[in-house]
């Protein structure tokens, strides 16, 4: 890989149906160089699909963050699913794992049953995941289309509308809006042992005190090392960052600490990332039994 596959793997990773020529424009070269090298990375495996990436609150579910030691990742995620369905599983270097679940019961019991289930994994941290301020307003004919984006989020719009046997201009309609819905992500999977020449890796930041104005700081900083946007979840803020040797990383880490209103970064490197959607595929289709036309939740505060 090179500086100008990081920079399309990047702007894939925030919005994956952005247009080629787009991308192109933005790093300086044609939109045909960039499907060329987009062709490449799917060929070598450094992408590995495109999806979609639903804040779980949008269909009515709480989450639950894990970050858990051990080698044996199948027995991790055996006794994970007792307690809920997986929204995504990144096992780590140094035999951390970082996932999370989906759950539509208190989260707060499904925590203390997780502490109890879990007694032969160790547990370093379980916090409920919190997005404050975000809304999403979706409706059965935006669930029908996100039910086929789940399958090829690049998908062109009038192949959906031959699928759903909806109006292009409808499809047009409810495709700006979900890329515009800050709950919901087009992106990508990608393999982060075969991005040959570069790091990614991501820093978790507690944050003191005002989370918005410390991200503010952290961006400024920081932008033009990130390989994609940042999550916020209450006090907390995920950077994604890539490096292009240990030492760099090891110093954006150390940057990262020294910024006002940082209290505390914990450095993950991921071997592996999933997203698996059964709980995203079994929620549309309860959703389409169900006479509402809309489903608006409002994402915890």
């Amino acid at each position: 890989m090179d500086k100008i596959d990081i920079k399309i793997l990047s702007q894939l990773l925030n919005n994956c149906r952005k247009a080629d020529r787009q991308i192109g424009k933005s790093v300086g070269i044609s939109g045909a160089a960039v499907k060329s090298r987009i062709k490449k990375m799917i060929d070598n495996r450094i992408i590995e699909e495109f999806t979609l990436k639903i804040e779980p609150s949008v269909l009515g579910y709480s989450v639950l963050y894990f970050v858990v030691s051990g080698k044996d990742l199948k027995n991790i995620l055996e006794q994970i699913r007792l307690i809920g369905e997986p929204f995504f599983v990144v096992p780590c270097v140094g035999d951390i794992t970082v996932c999370s679940i989906v759950v539509r019961e208190d989260p707060n019991k499904k925590m203390e049953l997780a502490k109890n289930l879990m007694k032969d994994v160790r547990v370093l941290s379980i916090f409920e995941a919190q997005n404050p301020g975000i809304r999403s307003d979706l409706t059965k004919t935006d669930l029908e289309i996100i039910d086929i984006l789940l399958k090829d989020p690049r998908i062109k719009i009038d192949q959906i509308a031959k699928s759903t046997n909806l109006s292009t201009k409808t499809v047009a309609r409810s495709l700006d809006k979900l890329q515009n819905d800050e709950a919901i992500q087009f992106t990508l999977v990608y393999n982060p042992m075969k991005m040959t020449g570069y790091i990614p890796f991501a820093i978790l930041v507690g944050v003191a005190s005002n989370v918005k104005k410390t991200l503010i700081k952290l961006e400024k900083e920081f932008s033009e090392s990130f390989l994609q946007k940042p999550f916020v979840n209450m006090n907390q803020i995920v950077l994604f960052f890539y490096s292009n040797d240990i030492f760099r990383l090891d110093e954006l880490t150390q940057m990262v600490h020294k910024i006002e209103g940082v209290e505390s970064v914990d450095l993950f490197i991921p071997k592996k990332i999933t997203f698996p959607q059964k709980w995203v595929k079994d929620s549309i289709e309860l959703s389409k039994r169900s006479k509402k036309l809309h489903l608006s939740y409002q994402i915890h505060s």
